[in-house]
Order: structure tokens, then C-alpha cells, then sequence
């Protein structure tokens, strides 16, 4: 099958909070969104939207599950953290030729395209690359239970942990630490919603905490200064230089901008594209290399 432009491919952006799945052909793309699909943290559910998403999809396109098969597909996935992984989710599905990478990839490709920059992305869960001169490097996106600093959730949980040290005396209470306490009674009541609450559920306190810091609450510029002070201190990691274009992705990441040292924020452009897009471009790169 040509490689071309015109040629279909089948793309997929899979998250920890929804699937997103493209058929992109010269007639056009039809997308579809399904349900999480981390490959950690729950391989047969994960496997299970993806697998649904393509039968959404031949059913919208008119094609039978065979002929989907047939095409040449790409998937960015959550939770695809190394070889053995993708080897599994890839003999998992049913196309002659397919490639199966961590999501990271996918989403800096649509923010710069294929320009040289840093990513941020901070939305439920978190990450940092760079890419410069054809070298493209990755650090952070190891989940909630093990990173994910500069994340919603992390944010949520540390302005939690620090309401509870504020019942405790260690510290004084804040507008924003009494706010999230009278939301759920007591302390035990926090509590037991953290038990029981998703990273995305936690992650949603993210927005609390970034408002009251921009009204100037002691609590919520401690905790969005300390996520600052990690995401600065990931690029310089990375490398990142005066001058280098810095891309935010994921809903919170916006809302360190204040926070980081003038000359990062000089270097802040818009995302060119989601990172669906950025595997669309992923799976035509795949397909125009030859077959092995």
C-alpha cells in the first residue's frame, strides 16, 4: 500500500483518562474517543477501549474489522514504559503492521511538530522532554503512586496533606485549607475521600489550589511555587537553554507560567496540535518506512 499522504492509517492517543482514535484517509478523519486505556494500570481494560474504538471506527468508515486490520497503525499509550510492553500490546491486536510506543512521544510531536523544544505537560499525571539537533529525551511519567510531580493530583494531594498538618497545628490554616476542609466535615472525612479517590478525582482540587494562589492564599502559592520550582528544575535537567521554545500541555501546566523564572516564560509558545495529531503524523512517518 502507498504511503502516502492520501493513504489511511489508524492513529491512537490512549491516556489514563480517555482513548482517542483516528482513521485519517483522504477522505477525511473520523475520530472516536473511548475510555482510559494505561496499559499499567489495567492492560485487559485498556486492551478492551482500544478494541472498541476500532470497531467504532471500521463501523463509521464502512469497513469490516479485517480491513482495518490491514492498515498500517501507531499508538502513543500511557503505560507503555518500555520494550516488553508495547511487544505485548502489539501482539495483543490484530494489524500486520503496527507500532507501539509510550504516549510521551505522541504528544510532543503535536505540540512543536518538528521543531526543537521543551514540553511540559502537566494535566492528571505529569512529564518533561526535550527535543534539540534529533535528540529527544524523557523524564517523569512514572504515575501517581511513584511521581507525577507537577501534576493535578500532586497538587491536590500535597494541599490536602498540608490541610491535615494545619488540623494538626503544624502549620497555620489558610482560606484554602479551611475551604477544602469544610468541603468534606471533618478530617476524617478528607481522609476517606482520598482513600477512595481516583488521581483524576484528587487532580480536580488542582484548580482550587491555582485560584487561590493567584489570590494571593499563603497555601495555594506554596504548593503551585513548589510545582513550579520542579518543572523549572526538569528542564534544566533536560538541558533546556535561553531561547529554546517551552510548550505546555495538560490542563494545569498553564497556571505555573507566574511562577517560573522570566526567562522559561519568554520562552513559552502555544501547542501547535494535540497529541492525537502528533500520532497521526507518528503513524504516517511508520508508514512510509518499509516494511521488516
Amino acid at each position: 500500500m502507498c504511503a502516502g499522504l492520501t493513504s489511511p492509517v489508524i492513529a491512537v492517543d490512549g491516556g489514563g483518562t480517555r482513548c482517542r482514535l483516528v482513521l485519517d484517509r483522504a477522505e477525511g478523519r473520523i475520530t472516536v474517543e473511548t475510555g482510559s486505556a494505561n496499559v499499567t494500570s489495567d492492560f485487559d481494560a485498556a486492551l478492551g477501549e482500544i478494541r472498541r474504538g476500532l470497531d467504532q471506527l471500521a463501523d463509521r468508515a464502512g469497513l469490516t474489522p479485517a480491513e482495518i486490520a490491514e492498515l498500517p497503525a501507531y499508538l502513543g499509550l500511557a503505560g507503555a514504559s518500555d520494550r516488553t510492553v508495547c511487544a505485548r500490546v502489539e501482539a495483543a491486536l490484530p494489524f500486520a503492521r503496527v507500532r507501539v510506543e509510550e504516549d510521551r512521544a505522541a504528544a510532543l510531536q503535536g505540540a512543536l511538530g518538528d521543531v526543537d523544544g521543551a514540553i511540559v505537560h502537566c494535566g492528571t499525571g505529569s512529564f518533561f522532554g526535550l527535543r534539540r539537533a534529533g535528540t529527544t529525551r524523557f523524564v517523569g511519567g512514572w504515575g501517581s503512586r511513584l511521581g507525577d510531580e507537577a501534576s493535578s493530583f500532586w497538587v491536590g494531594r500535597v494541599a490536602l496533606t498540608a490541610t491535615l498538618a494545619a488540623v494538626d497545628g503544624l502549620r497555620d490554616h489558610s482560606a484554602l485549607s479551611e475551604a477544602l476542609l469544610d468541603r468534606w466535615g471533618t478530617p476524617a472525612g478528607l481522609v476517606i475521600f482520598a482513600a477512595h479517590a481516583t488521581p483524576g478525582e484528587i487532580g480536580e482540587i488542582a484548580r482550587d489550589v491555582a485560584a487561590a494562589a493567584l489570590d494571593g492564599d499563603a497555601l495555594g502559592r506554596e504548593v503551585m511555587e513548589a510545582g513550579a520550582a520542579h518543572v523549572g528544575d526538569m528542564l534544566t535537567r533536560l538541558g533546556w537553554t535561553d531561547g529554546l521554545a517551552i510548550c505546555f500541555t495538560g490542563g494545569l501546566a498553564p497556571a505555573y507560567a507566574p511562577y517560573l523564572p522570566a526567562a522559561m516564560r519568554a520562552a513559552l509558545i502555544e501547542a501547535g496540535a494535540p497529541p492525537i495529531d502528533g500520532a497521526v503524523a507518528l503513524a504516517r512517518a511508520f508508514a512510509a518506512e518499509a516494511p521488516a
